[in-house]
């Protein structure tokens, strides 16, 4: 159990004085740090943030007033123009995450600035060993295979460490916990994947990384960003992983590990060809997934990229393009995604796969729920024929996005074969 110190108007003074005092030289330990004291901008940062947070203005802090205040921006500077607020956010980030991950540190004090704001918290609790506790097993084949996976675990770790002290606020564990109520289901969708020996390959999408369309036939160029900033690279200034994928990993990876089966996670970028031959696999992201735009290009609904427009096709009605979403659309007006779930016996790779893929990562996160809410799988199967265990299937889902944040998934289309 952690325990929160992000101090509050509910607290009483001696308890907030004794806080401060030790989140304070918690900071300091952070800033004497390499990975902070060898420069400017994220020191400055990570201790404007924190003692504006300490002073219970964290609620306030905004993307300009650090511009203006950190960074000594003029007040009518273009935030669009000038996104190093997000940047620096996102370089704090990593590197508190590459902090924390060090076993020297475990004992200590945590400071977190969530993704999607710039206030600051802070826990009691021993950090790294709970995310060493509940961190997917990576199966290592050889040094040089951990020296490749080195930083993106680190990414990985940092991003579960924010997963499971906002789990719970956000439920995560009750929201497992009603998955329990109708295990059946869920075994039995994921059973190919669970029943087949060879070691599972979790393979997660980059969002910071460009696509190569042209590795895609049926992908064009992806439009660069512009003045505002789009849907699709606005995770470039979140550590270069989406959370979304990250709360996908850890909810779906609980049927390898109630089971004790071996899996290994990897970034999109270093799964070879042979890793994903090796045993079952479940890809998490869309068009930042090359793994996935591969294994899809010939099914019947997948993701094509034309005239600006990132599109979820249904290759059997080419005119239909109703499940689209402009590249230069401003992420705050998104207020719908797509996305698709494939299980699939893949012909490529000869293996076992389960695909959660959106357009955007609310999209990604909604494909995820069906894989591991018994409601939301039982909507997909309700038309489903009565072998569909022997069968491959794919679906479209659709989700409303408010705030930032997925609602319920919903079957648009689906296809058994």
């Amino acid at each position: 159990m952690e325990e929160s110190l992000h101090p509050s108007p509910q607290h009483g003074k001696n308890s907030t004085a004794l806080e401060s005092g030790a989140i304070r030289a918690q900071l300091d330990r952070l800033l004497a740090h390499p990975l902070f004291a060898n420069s400017k901008r994220y020191p400055a940062l990570l201790s404007y943030v924190v003692e504006q947070s300490l002073n219970g203005h964290g609620t306030d802090l905004k993307e300009r007033t650090l511009g203006i205040e950190v960074f000594k921006r003029e007040p009518d500077y273009d935030a669009n123009a000038d996104p190093i607020v997000r940047i620096t956010a996102g370089e704090v980030r990593k590197r508190l995450a590459q902090y924390y991950i060090d076993p020297s540190h475990a004992h200590e004090l945590l400071i977190d600035i969530p993704a999607g704001g710039y206030q600051a918290y802070f826990h009691l609790t021993h950090a790294q060993e709970q995310l060493q506790a509940t961190e997917p097993t990576v199966a290592l084949e050889s040094p040089k295979k951990t020296r490749q996976l080195l930083s993106f675990r680190l990414l990985v770790a940092g991003a579960l460490g924010f997963v499971f002290i906002a789990g719970l606020a956000l439920g995560i564990y009750w929201e497992s916990a009603k998955s329990i109520a109708h295990p059946d289901m869920i075994a039995r969708f994921w059973a190919p994947l669970t029943s087949d020996k060879g070691i599972a390959t979790f393979c997660l999408g980059e969002p910071a990384l460009n696509i190569d369309a042209a590795s895609v036939q049926s992908l064009n160029s992806v439009p660069s960003m512009g003045k505002q900033e789009p849907l699709y690279f606005r995770l470039h200034y979140a550590g270069h992983l989406a959370l979304a994928d990250v709360i996908t990993l850890t909810r779906t990876t609980a049927q390898f590990e109630k089971l004790h089966k071996e899996f290994r996670v990897l970034p999109a970028s270093q799964a070879s060809f042979q890793d994903l031959r090796e045993g079952p696999d479940v890809l998490i992201g869309g068009f930042d997934n090359l793994w996935t735009l591969r294994l899809t290009q010939h099914l019947r609904f997948g993701f094509e990229s034309k005239d600006g427009v990132a599109l979820l096709v249904d290759r059997k009605s080419p005119n239909r393009t109703s499940w689209a979403t402009a590249w230069d659309l401003p992420y705050q007006k998104l207020s719908r995604d797509y996305a698709i779930v494939v299980r699939m016996r893949d012909t490529v790779t000869g293996q076992p796969v389960i695909i959660a893929a959106g357009i955007s990562e609310e999209g990604t996160e909604a494909a995820g729920e069906v894989l591991y809410k018994p409601e939301y799988l039982s909507e997909l199967l309700k038309d489903a024929p009565n072998n569909w265990e022997q069968m491959n299937m794919e679906a479209v889902i659709e989700t409303q996005v408010i705030e930032g944040h997925s609602g319920p998934p919903r079957v648009l289309a689906a296809e058994y074969w």
